[in-house]
Protein backbone atom coordinates (compact mmCIF):
# COMPACT_ATOMS: atom_id res chain seq x y z
CA UNK A 1 0.00 0.00 0.00
CA UNK A 2 1.57 3.49 -0.85
CA UNK A 3 0.95 6.18 1.93
CA UNK A 4 2.20 9.91 2.33
CA UNK A 5 2.26 11.13 6.02
CA UNK A 6 2.66 15.14 5.86
CA UNK A 7 3.02 16.96 8.95
CA UNK A 8 0.50 20.01 9.82
CA UNK A 9 -1.27 22.60 12.41
CA UNK A 10 -4.49 24.17 13.08
CA UNK A 11 -3.67 27.62 11.83
CA UNK A 12 -5.10 30.26 13.27
CA UNK A 13 -6.47 31.88 10.20
CA UNK A 14 -8.26 28.37 9.53
CA UNK A 15 -10.39 28.76 13.14
CA UNK A 16 -13.84 30.35 14.03
CA UNK A 17 -13.81 32.49 17.45
CA UNK A 18 -14.41 29.05 19.64
CA UNK A 19 -10.49 28.12 18.08
CA UNK A 20 -12.07 24.96 16.26
CA UNK A 21 -11.11 24.54 12.75
CA UNK A 22 -14.33 25.13 9.79
CA UNK A 23 -14.91 22.15 8.78
CA UNK A 24 -14.19 23.44 5.47
CA UNK A 25 -10.85 23.20 5.85
CA UNK A 26 -10.66 19.69 6.58
CA UNK A 27 -10.79 19.04 2.93
CA UNK A 28 -8.22 21.15 2.29
CA UNK A 29 -6.13 19.30 4.24
CA UNK A 30 -7.35 16.06 1.66
CA UNK A 31 -5.29 18.41 -0.87
CA UNK A 32 -2.77 19.26 0.84
CA UNK A 33 -2.09 15.09 1.67
CA UNK A 34 -2.78 14.58 -1.90
CA UNK A 35 -0.03 17.07 -3.35
CA UNK A 36 2.30 15.22 -0.75
CA UNK A 37 1.93 12.14 -1.90
CA UNK A 38 2.36 13.00 -5.67
CA UNK A 39 5.77 14.98 -4.73
CA UNK A 40 6.66 11.25 -2.91
CA UNK A 41 5.67 9.09 -5.45
CA UNK A 42 5.64 10.80 -8.45
CA UNK A 43 1.38 11.27 -9.58
CA UNK A 44 1.38 15.16 -8.75
CA UNK A 45 -0.95 17.39 -10.84
CA UNK A 46 2.17 18.48 -13.20
CA UNK A 47 3.38 15.13 -13.62
CA UNK A 48 -0.23 14.02 -14.67
CA UNK A 49 -0.94 16.87 -16.86
CA UNK A 50 2.51 16.58 -18.24
CA UNK A 51 1.32 13.13 -20.00
CA UNK A 52 -1.54 14.78 -20.98
CA UNK A 53 -4.37 14.64 -18.60
CA UNK A 54 -6.29 16.58 -15.61
CA UNK A 55 -7.57 14.69 -12.82
CA UNK A 56 -10.52 17.17 -11.38
CA UNK A 57 -11.93 15.76 -8.08
CA UNK A 58 -15.35 14.16 -8.51
CA UNK A 59 -16.31 12.67 -4.94
CA UNK A 60 -15.24 13.77 -2.03
CA UNK A 61 -16.00 12.83 1.68
CA UNK A 62 -15.30 13.63 5.52
CA UNK A 63 -16.72 11.90 8.43
CA UNK A 64 -15.79 14.06 11.46
CA UNK A 65 -14.71 12.63 14.12
CA UNK A 66 -13.85 15.22 16.56
CA UNK A 67 -13.10 19.30 16.47
CA UNK A 68 -9.54 20.24 15.42
CA UNK A 69 -8.56 23.31 17.77
CA UNK A 70 -6.18 25.88 16.54
CA UNK A 71 -2.32 25.04 16.97
CA UNK A 72 -2.99 21.17 17.39
CA UNK A 73 -0.34 19.02 15.99
CA UNK A 74 -1.92 17.55 12.57
CA UNK A 75 -0.80 14.37 10.99
CA UNK A 76 -2.27 14.13 7.49
CA UNK A 77 -2.50 10.11 5.91
CA UNK A 78 -2.97 9.87 2.69
CA UNK A 79 -3.41 6.04 0.94
CA UNK A 80 -3.48 5.76 -2.32
CA UNK A 81 -6.86 2.62 -3.34
CA UNK A 82 -5.92 0.43 -6.04
CA UNK A 83 -9.21 0.39 -8.64
CA UNK A 84 -9.21 -0.87 -12.21
CA UNK A 85 -11.35 1.92 -13.54
CA UNK A 86 -9.77 4.97 -14.49
CA UNK A 87 -9.49 6.83 -11.75
CA UNK A 88 -7.88 7.55 -8.54
CA UNK A 89 -8.68 6.74 -5.53
CA UNK A 90 -7.31 8.10 -2.07
CA UNK A 91 -8.30 7.50 1.56
CA UNK A 92 -7.05 10.16 4.35
CA UNK A 93 -6.90 10.14 7.97
CA UNK A 94 -6.36 13.05 10.05
CA UNK A 95 -4.92 12.88 13.58
CA UNK A 96 -3.47 14.43 16.03
CA UNK A 97 0.54 13.50 15.82
CA UNK A 98 0.96 13.28 19.35
CA UNK A 99 -1.96 11.29 20.83
CA UNK A 100 -3.16 9.49 17.90
CA UNK A 101 -6.40 10.72 18.64
CA UNK A 102 -8.39 10.64 14.95
CA UNK A 103 -9.75 14.06 13.96
CA UNK A 104 -11.38 12.91 10.52
CA UNK A 105 -11.70 9.97 7.81
CA UNK A 106 -12.40 10.50 3.97
CA UNK A 107 -11.95 9.33 0.83
CA UNK A 108 -11.74 11.07 -2.91
CA UNK A 109 -11.89 10.20 -6.41
CA UNK A 110 -10.68 11.53 -9.69
CA UNK A 111 -10.83 10.85 -13.14
CA UNK A 112 -9.06 11.43 -16.24
CA UNK A 113 -9.76 13.86 -18.64
CA UNK A 114 -8.23 14.96 -22.32
CA UNK A 115 -6.87 18.19 -22.84
CA UNK A 116 -9.21 18.63 -24.72
CA UNK A 117 -11.57 18.18 -21.35
CA UNK A 118 -12.72 14.75 -22.37
CA UNK A 119 -13.58 11.78 -19.86
CA UNK A 120 -10.85 9.06 -20.51
CA UNK A 121 -12.87 5.92 -20.29
CA UNK A 122 -9.86 3.20 -19.93
CA UNK A 123 -6.54 3.56 -17.55
CA UNK A 124 -4.27 6.02 -19.55
CA UNK A 125 -0.23 3.58 -20.55
CA UNK A 126 1.12 6.29 -18.47
CA UNK A 127 -0.79 5.18 -15.35
CA UNK A 128 -1.08 1.65 -16.13
CA UNK A 129 2.81 1.82 -15.98
CA UNK A 130 3.21 3.73 -13.22
CA UNK A 131 1.06 0.90 -10.76
CA UNK A 132 3.77 -1.31 -12.30
CA UNK A 133 6.81 0.57 -11.55
CA UNK A 134 5.53 0.51 -7.66
CA UNK A 135 4.06 -3.44 -7.80
CA UNK A 136 0.79 -2.58 -7.46
CA UNK A 137 0.10 -4.58 -11.06
CA UNK A 138 2.26 -7.11 -12.12
CA UNK A 139 0.56 -8.15 -15.53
Amino acid sequence: MLVNRKESEARFSEVDSMGIVWHGHYIRYFEDGREAFGKEHSLGYMHVYEQGFFIPIVNVNCNYKRPIRYNEPLMIETRYVDTPAAKIIFNYTLYNKHSKEIYATGSSEQVFLTRERELHLTVPDFFVQWKKDRGIVTS
